[in-house]
């Protein structure tokens, strides 16, 4: 047996005995708040131009320090977690983290914030360390399941973070929820040293040749090529939705103020339940079905979102649809691209998650340009187009993927 196996056969062994609902709950707890130290600043730019007596272009450029941070993160330290004993990892992660949210508490000026935030934003990729962790301490029979219970907890705090930080700075100011932040870091880090399994590293190469393995990763698994694609297409049509929101409920025939608009964010949150269900029926073998009525119901939320140009219940109700279903699917994908080579799951969601969030960037480059051009119904069609695209992807698979029968022992009924 070779030190990957061995390394495999002991992670399965702790699982089955670890693996409780209690550490499942800290796990996805641990995932959200890493996860919202990256959007804590959105809603804050302008409160952050008045302290520093700087223009509001200027603050915007915070944005763009924590998109940069969470990419460098992506590339650099989640595949360490192939490399590097998890536990103590994500304790170290979590520390610094800690530290970093003081320093952007503590910030003199906004070079300094510039700085901090970046940094806090590579850290908060602790979160994508903590979801193939899980996948790993999971029996195979309940990964889909864990799977989604985790990553629950990184959509209510990414949802979540804004309301939260806005509330936060109307008590005391920007700075607040970065104190708070730094406190919480600090607890988890504590929390999880006691509380997590010691998981050996899955392998023994250097550094360099680690992140190349990332690459060639990609090159050799066509399933992951797909999963990519897809979550690609899924993130784009998800941020089409959230970046012109706020334009939308601003005016007519809505006028919500910014306070409202931040609790918009919440209905999102409704769809987290979806996650552990769909992965749930990924471990009964429905993966594949799972994922065509995701992306099919992700089609049929557009049609709920356009007429929320002028019904708010609309409106809700495709928010909830939609989010479900990019729910859904992005579970059922990181279910089986986990299950494509179990000793390199750290390194297949730095190349899953990238592309991820590449689909974010384009998919809220693509909403400030449509919305101007077209407004919420061009915004609307664009939505559909990106989720039509998705869902024929995927029902023209050809040649059909490995199935999670061979992949993990489950049979699936396809799609």
């Amino acid at each position: 047996m070779t030190t990957d196996q061995r390394g495999e056969a002991a992670a399965g062994k702790g699982a089955k005995g670890t693996l409780s609902r209690p550490l499942m709950i800290v796990l996805a707890t641990a995932v959200g708040a890493a996860v919202a130290n990256r959007f804590y600043i959105e809603p804050l730019l302008s409160l952050v131009a008045g302290t520093f007596h700087v223009s509001t272009t200027a603050a915007g450029l915070l944005v763009t320090c924590a998109n940069v941070g969470y990419v460098i993160g992506l590339v650099l330290l989640v595949p360490l977690g192939d490399l590097v004993e998890q536990r103590r990892l994500v304790t170290l992660m979590l520390v610094a983290a800690g530290v970093i949210a003081a320093a952007c508490a503590a910030a003199p000026n906004l070079p300094v914030l510039m700085l901090t935030l970046g940094g806090l934003a590579m850290l908060s990729v602790c979160a994508q360390i903590l979801v193939p962790l899980a996948a790993t301490l999971a029996a195979p029979e309940e990964r889909g399941h864990v799977v989604g219970f985790v990553t629950s907890g990184l959509l209510i705090g990414t949802l979540s973070a804004r309301t939260v930080s806005g509330f936060a700075a109307g008590l005391a100011g920007f700075r607040l929820i970065f104190a708070v932040a730094a406190v919480v870091m600090i607890v988890l880090a504590v929390l999880l040293k006691r509380v997590l399994p010691p998981t050996p590293p899955a392998q023994r190469q250097g550094y360099g040749g680690l992140l190349g393995s990332v690459v060639t990763l990609v090159a050799t698994e066509p399933e992951l090529q797909r999963r990519m694609i897809l979550a690609f297409l899924q993130f784009a049509g998800f941020t089409v939705l959230w970046t012109p929101m706020a334009f939308l409920l601003a005016g007519p025939p809505y006028h919500y103020g910014a306070t409202v608009i931040g609790l918009f964010g919440l209905f999102g949150v409704v769809s987290a339940m979806a996650a552990p269900v769909a992965g749930r029926l990924g471990d009964k073998g429905r993966s594949g079905l799972t994922v065509t009525l995701s992306l099919a119901l992700m089609v049929v939320s557009w049609g709920a979102l356009a007429l929320g140009a002028s019904s708010l219940v609309a409106l809700i109700a495709g928010i909830v649809l939609l989010d479900a279903g990019f729910q859904g699917a992005h579970i059922n994908h990181q279910r089986t691209v986990f299950a494509l080579q179990p000793e390199a799951r750290s390194r297949i969601n730095t190349a899953y998650m990238f592309a991820f969030f590449l689909g974010g960037v384009a998919g809220s480059s693509l909403a400030a340009v449509v919305y101007d051009a077209g407004g919420w119904t061009g915004t609307c069609l664009l939505g559909l187009v990106l989720a039509l695209v998705a869902l024929l992807l995927w029902l023209l698979r050809i040649p059909r993927r490995r199935s999670d029968a061979v992949l993990e022992g489950v049979p699936d009924a396809g799609a």
